[in-house]
């Protein structure tokens, strides 16, 4: 008796071919080509893009990607590369060959420190980097040679501490640390630095559980304070006098 052959749990995904691809090809408005594979449901990187790699921007968000084939060093005009919302669990070393890149987004993957490897110093052109929403406890020091990083985003990790590595970078203007089990008290060292919260819109079905879930957390916590300062406003003026009512009492005063 010939035993079948047993199924993987792992979502198949969704095969991309490569005419595909070429219908989503894009011109954004600086005249850059843009490859955009965002949520189409692809679980393993399209080899065929390969046949693409002199776009300029690649997009392959939230997809179900668990990793990154080395090749991707083939796009060497790449500016930006969009990987959030995927599976990815680690980095290939080749990344770090990518020298024109400007932007690197992998929030919400499941990165963790160990993933992300040592090469990614080598790119020097690097301004944005976002490595929100996933595993991190530490920063790989190799990070301090990004010294044309602007922006970086480390919210929702596992840092309990500011990566020193962060004094190394002297064009750095905005760093996103919300979330992370780190004290209150700040390191004045790096107080230079301004901090901000990050703003995505996206439709609801473009989340996945645990986001969504965390989306509406966010919300009934930001409505409840709402509700709790219109009750204090009603509260602090419910006694006074109307200025119309005051100013016609005084008047004659007045003249």
């Amino acid at each position: 008796m010939v035993k079948g052959k047993k199924k993987s749990s792992e979502p198949s995904g969704r095969k991309i071919t490569l005419k595909m691809a070429k219908n989503a090809l894009r011109v954004t408005v600086d005249g850059k080509r843009r490859l955009d594979l965002s949520n189409m449901g692809i679980s393993t990187f399209p080899k065929c893009i390969l046949k693409l790699c002199d776009v300029d921007e690649l997009d392959l968000s939230r997809n179900l990607l668990k990793k990154i084939p080395d090749a991707i060093d083939k796009f060497v005009n790449l500016r930006l590369l969009d990987l959030h919302s995927n599976h990815l669990e680690h980095l290939p070393a080749a990344i770090g060959r990518l020298q024109n890149l400007y932007s690197l987004n992998l929030c919400n993957n499941r990165l963790t420190s160990a993933s992300l490897p040592h090469e990614m110093g080598f790119l020097r052109n690097l301004r944005i980097l976002n490595l929100g929403m996933n595993c991190i406890e530490t920063l790989p020091p190799t990070v301090s040679a990004l010294k044309e990083l602007r922006e970086l985003g480390l919210f929702n990790n596992l840092l309990t501490q500011l990566p020193k590595s962060l004094q190394n970078l002297p064009k750095l203007q905005k760093i996103n640390v919300k979330s992370n089990p780190m004290p209150s008290d700040e390191d004045p060292e790096v107080d230079r630095i301004q901090r901000v919260e990050s703003l995505y819109l996206v439709k609801e079905d473009c989340l996945c559980t645990d986001c969504l879930k965390k989306c509406r957390e966010e919300r009934e916590k930001l409505d409840g304070r709402m509700s709790a300062a219109s009750t204090l406003k009603k509260s602090i003026f419910a006694g006074l006098i109307t200025p119309n009512s005051v100013a016609q009492e005084n008047q004659a005063v007045w003249r």
